[in-house]
């Protein structure tokens, strides 16, 4: 499994343009483990430690992973992470338009989870 790191997917994300892949992240299972697993540890924090939670946040990260290819998700986790950075760095990445693409198609992939699992 090839894993993309951080800053190239978003320089790729940046160089495309932020042009939709033409495969679909359905028609993949390229998630690691280990990304699908820090998902539903941080989800389950959020929704409360108990089966049903576990349940949900599974299902969640697997229709995410059915909307978002793993090398679009990578970026828009990059994103969210560096803008946190303060100062230029971190604006570099609260402002641009390459980074608002990657956040906001992160989001719709969120929003259609929590709709069909929670």
């Amino acid at each position: 499994m090839r894993r993309v790191s951080p800053v190239l997917g978003l320089a790729m994300l940046m160089s495309a343009g932020g042009a939709a892949s033409p495969l679909r992240a359905g028609d993949l299972n390229d998630y690691p483990t280990a990304v699908r697993a820090d998902y539903v540890f941080g989800c389950m924090k959020a929704n409360g430690e108990t089966r049903q939670a576990l349940e949900r946040c599974s299902c969640s990260i697997d229709v995410i992973a059915s909307i978002l290819p793993y090398e679009r998700y990578v970026t828009a986790e990059t994103v969210l992470s560096m803008a946190q950075v303060p100062g230029t760095l971190g604006s570099q990445f609260r402002s641009t338009e390459y980074a608002k693409v990657a956040v906001d198609e992160l989001r719709r992939a969120q929003a259609e989870a929590e709709v069909r699992c929670f």
